[in-house]
């Protein structure tokens, strides 16, 4: 399947039942602020060109972002931070996201999650982990013949990440490389890729400074030109 097929296809699954369970009572409830929005409720594909050069991986759909607007890091505080970080570094159209129609675009860059469905206190268990897993493989397969860099998204999403980079040829280290800020890694395998951590732009990582936007705008600076896209 294309990547379009593959993103109808992730919006259509239904094989963890807690997150099911979960993501749907979310878009039922709702929160007040959004009691007028009719949420997603589903799992989030990802968002970005086909072609992309650079992959940014986080962890999961928020419950009220996400999981509501339908849309990677779309409706939340911590999507305010990475989509302003993005936009200052030259690749998103604007430095916010409001709404799935809200006109923003990325530039050579596709955001996506080892974990489609938004879970109960932002913490998927390793079994849904493992049980979402196909469908990160068949994203970055698709992205293989473009990929050059990927930017991952706190500890959760490098070690879901790994697994899938060996099974799919890339030359993975052994010992594997411990996730940290500003951590870089070079693997050889389909094609040359560059592993990049940043601290996810969580409120507790943001609100407390373990995250700052220099911070950010600094790791996506490197991916980027890692990418060849500056």
């Amino acid at each position: 399947m294309d990547m379009a097929e593959l993103d109808a296809a992730v919006s259509q699954c239904r094989a963890c039942p807690r997150l099911v369970e979960w993501r749907e009572e979310v878009a039922r409830t709702k929160r007040a602020a959004f009691r007028d929005w009719t949420y997603w409720g589903r799992p989030v594909p990802g968002f970005g060109p086909h072609d992309a050069a650079l992959a940014i991986i986080g962890l999961a759909p928020a419950a009220h972002g996400a999981n509501r607007t339908g849309r990677m890091f779309t409706g939340d505080r911590s999507g305010d931070f990475l989509y302003q970080a993005l936009y200052d570094v030259g690749l998103a159209s604007q430095p916010h996201a409001e709404h799935i129609d809200d006109g923003l675009e990325l530039r050579g860059t596709r955001l996506t999650a080892p974990v489609k469905c938004a879970p109960p206190e932002n913490k998927p268990t390793p079994a849904e982990r493992d049980a979402c897993r196909h469908w990160l493989a068949d994203e970055l397969r698709l992205l293989t013949p473009t990929l050059r860099a990927i930017v991952v998204l706190g500890g959760f999403g490098w070690q879901a990440l790994l697994p899938v980079l060996a099974a799919a040829g890339w030359q993975v280290p052994r010992p594997r490389p411990k996730f940290g800020h500003g951590v870089r890694v070079t693997l050889a395998g389909p094609t040359e890729i560059t592993l990049f951590g940043l601290f996810h732009p969580s409120q507790q990582n943001t609100f407390t400074g373990r995250l700052t936007p220099a911070m950010a705008r600094d790791v996506l600076s490197a991916a980027a030109a890692a990418a060849g896209l500056v």
